[in-house]
């Protein structure tokens, strides 16, 4: 990662449109302070106490983005490949801001399959796994299995994240729309941007100034 500042961008986020009161208390993943779970079903099961909301997605599609509905007051942030390292960095700020431990909520954000049904997305999990990584390198480690798992594919991968964008099914749907291999594999450059997305403030904490 360059030693330029982290460069912040806001916008609204809606209400949550999924309910947790009757998520299981195992499905919470409650006493870790890294959380992770996929879509919007693993959105309410571990974000309802989170202090920062993680959306994960590697390679959003052109035009638009994460688009899960986030609940609580917590802040939330995107992140990628490209940026789990400045997001990391950013949490860590926020919790210095905080004053206490943060919980944190990574939910792959996923894709959809050619019957419109949720997909799992490997880039997803890669680039979840790379923020879990990055955060515990700044100390922020008590993971869930779930957590530890994601940052396990990374670590074990991480040497062939770009091949492994480019011949995913998302990368070859993107580059079958158009894109170029060199365009997709580029969102596989970890660390290589400082920029931090964030598209809601926590509302705890208030709006933390860019840095």
């Amino acid at each position: 990662m360059s030693s330029s500042s982290i460069a912040e961008t806001t916008a609204s986020v809606p209400a949550a449109s999924v309910t947790t009161g009757s998520v299981p208390a195992a499905h919470r993943q409650a006493k870790y302070q890294v959380r992770f779970d996929t879509g919007p079903a693993g959105l309410a099961a571990i974000a309802s106490d989170a202090d920062v909301i993680v959306l994960v997605d590697a390679l959003p599609p052109i035009g638009g983005g994460a688009a899960l509905d986030a609940p609580g007051d917590a802040a939330v942030l995107t992140a990628g490949l490209t940026d789990a390292e400045a997001v990391a960095s950013w949490i860590l700020a926020e919790q210095v801001w905080l004053g206490r431990r943060a919980m944190i909520a990574l939910v792959a954000v996923g894709e959809s399959a050619h019957d419109g049904s949720p997909r799992f997305a490997v880039e997803d999990l890669l680039a979840a796994g790379a923020v879990v990584d990055a955060l515990a390198a700044l100390g922020i480690d008590y993971a869930s299995p779930e957590a530890a798992a994601a940052c396990a594919a990374f670590t074990g991968l991480r040497g062939a994240v770009a091949h492994m964008l480019t011949a995913s099914v998302t990368g070859q749907e993107r580059i079958a729309a158009g894109a170029s291999p060199a365009e997709v594999a580029a969102a596989g450059r970890v660390g290589s941007s400082d920029a931090v997305t964030v598209l809601r403030a926590s509302r705890k904490s208030g709006a933390r100034p860019a840095e």
